[in-house]
């Protein structure tokens, strides 16, 4: 069953006419601290490509000053030293930079975040998807009944969750804030405004937050990837257009992808310690860290990429965030013995390599702490392109699925997810990026019932009260007579759907 799509965000691509895009006890004070460049020395070699690294420091304030002085001394300049979790995200163009700071005393690993020189990005490719038509937005209005707003009939991931039920109980609390660490949030538009956490949101794309206005919204020709989740999240319930999940809530925007869709270690690091920062209560990543689908730990560079992230989600989740991921669009059995992996690097040439699922994760979805989410279809089987793994995968949402293979009933036409787009539009896309929102903002309807709930209760709760889900076997989605995937494990907790089904309606049940 050949499968197209995106492999950075996770959204996932059809042909054309069903095309969707698819406690670490660091430095005590909590703040980030930016430093100016500092020249390299001239007996440093210089003449290598510029890239960005990142440096995993050890426990200590010595420790810390005394490697970024070696930074220097090595031909590096500090963009930003995250004293919190003992990262410090540098660049540099002596070749040899990563070789020698991993020798300096105090360093736990480093290693490059790319493979690419750092550039100004020129792709602004945005993938495929589908506009909403004017014909289906009429015809949703007037099936609109009981308070719905004009397109929710198109949401059939509502009622699947039983998200439209919970809402006649509550919207969520404006004192809960999920943070869209993605692509970017338009939060002019109408169905957003209402309900976006300005002092929450910041561009992190190079590594070091920017938070002038508007920064964290995609620029024209950019990916609305990240409106669209957030929109599935917290869309108002206002009587314009989709209704999120959680629609009472606040959702912010961290960008941390640059123009061309990469999600790069040092952004993404940036984007979990500015949530945490900011106190936010659930974080929403659908997305991979770039350039590496898997990142191997037994590679000294993918090493600190997974190092890095790690601390930053484990700093998040002990600032009180719920770190939501999407479990990714390869088809993948996430728990197999060895997987292919033949797109890595993404940002210069791949290569096909054969990886062991050991030693080698997709982060941040795979990292200890962080909720992995699969995806199903309007007929709640398993989406034909969600990756899957007993043992790996959380929980389940929908995140649609090609219409042909899981045809909604009712209103609603198409298996993909309707929500919000840039310049005050609406799409369909579909992917493991569409099923995360959906929990994040069941986590956040809990979150606001239980506002004294730790990170680790809620994900208590929220394995509680899903709806379970026993395996598809035999998993043939596609009719052909070949079984696609096999699902291990049993009706309470398996590979396809984790611990069942999110439920938004026991969600804000006392």
């Amino acid at each position: 069953m050949a499968l197209l799509g995106s492999r950075r965000r996770r959204v996932i691509a059809l042909p054309a006419g069903l095309a969707l895009t698819a406690s670490l006890g660091f430095l005590p004070g909590g703040a980030a601290t930016a430093a100016p460049a500092v020249a390299a020395s001239a007996a440093v070699a210089a003449d290598g490509p510029k890239l960005s690294y990142v440096v995993n420091v050890e426990s200590g304030r010595a420790t810390a000053k005394a490697v970024k002085k070696a930074i220097a001394k090595a031909g590096g300049s500090i963009v930003i030293a995250y004293d919190q979790i003992g990262v410090i995200v540098v660049h540099s163009q002596n070749p040899e930079f990563a070789q020698k700071i991993r020798a300096v005393r105090g360093v736990e690993s480093a290693g490059a975040t790319r493979t690419a020189p750092i550039a100004p990005a020129t792709d602004t490719s945005i993938g495929s998807e589908r506009p909403l038509t004017p014909q289906e937005a009429r015809s949703a209005a007037a099936k609109a009944t009981g308070g719905q707003d004009p397109l929710e009939p198109l949401q059939w991931s509502l009622p699947a969750i039983k998200a439209d039920k919970a809402h006649k109980r509550t919207l969520g609390s404006k004192k809960v804030t999920v943070a869209v660490i993605d692509t970017g949030v338009d939060d002019t538009h109408p169905d957003l405004a209402p309900n976006f956490d300005e002092r929450a949101s910041a561009n992190c794309v190079t590594g070091k937050p920017v938070t002038k206005p508007g920064s964290w919204r995609p620029a024209p020709g950019e990916s609305d990837h990240g409106t669209h989740v957030a929109g599935t999240i917290a869309a108002a319930k206002n009587g314009v257009g989709v209704t999120g999940v959680a629609p009472g809530v606040k959702v912010s925007g961290i960008k941390v992808s640059t123009s061309a869709g990469f999600f790069y270690t040092e952004a993404v690091v940036c984007g979990f310690v500015w949530a945490a920062e900011k106190g936010v209560e659930v974080t929403n990543n659908s997305y991979y860290t770039d350039p590496w689908l898997f990142a191997c730990k037994n590679d000294p560079d993918q090493e600190a990429l997974v190092e890095s992230v790690k601390r930053a989600t484990r700093y998040a989740e002990r600032k009180g965030a719920v770190n939501v991921a999407a479990a990714g669009n390869d088809a993948l059995d996430l728990a197999a013995e060895k997987l292919d992996d033949p797109t890595s690097p993404n940002d210069t040439t791949p290569v096909d390599r054969v990886v062991d699922p050991s030693e080698c994760l997709d982060i941040p979805t795979q990292l200890p702490g962080v909720l992995t989410t699969s995806s199903t279809g309007a007929k709640g089987l398993k989406s034909s392109f969600s990756n899957y793994g007993d043992g790996v995968v959380d929980i389940s949402a929908p995140g649609g699925d090609r219409t042909r293979y899981q045809k909604p009933d009712g209103p609603a036409t198409d298996g993909r997810i309707l929500s919000t787009s840039t310049d005050g539009g609406y799409v369909y896309m579909g992917g493991t990026s569409m099923a995360t929102p959906h929990v994040a903002g069941v986590v956040a309807l809990l979150k606001s019932q239980h506002p004294k709930a730790s990170p680790a209760k809620l994900k208590a709760l929220l394995a509680k009260q899903a709806d379970d889900r026993a395996c598809t076997n035999p998993y043939d989605i596609d009719g052909d007579g070949t079984v696609d995937a096999v699902c291990e494990g049993g009706k309470k907790k398996n590979g396809f759907y984790g611990s069942g089904v999110a439920d938004a309606l026991d969600a804000v049940r006392r």
